[in-house]
């Protein structure tokens, strides 16, 4: 069983950011955009929330999920 990821911001990004984010699934909600993929480890994890600090995006919550 693999380990998931939700990571939601406040803010719109589209599916062109995928690439920049390493393959996160990209989508939006309202206001609010939700990134999901697997965790690689917990330095992918990290490196995805730095990202989201360079972009200056209000950070709401991370989730992690079990995949089936």
């Amino acid at each position: 069983m693999k380990a998931g990821i939700r990571i939601t911001v406040r803010g719109r990004l589209d599916e062109t950011w995928e690439e920049w984010f390493e393959g996160m699934e990209i989508m939006n909600a309202g206001e609010y955009t939700i990134l999901s993929g697997y965790k690689r480890d917990e330095a992918f994890v990290h490196g995805i929330l730095n990202k989201i600090r360079d972009l200056n995006l209000e950070l709401i919550s991370v989730t992690a999920m079990d995949a089936e």
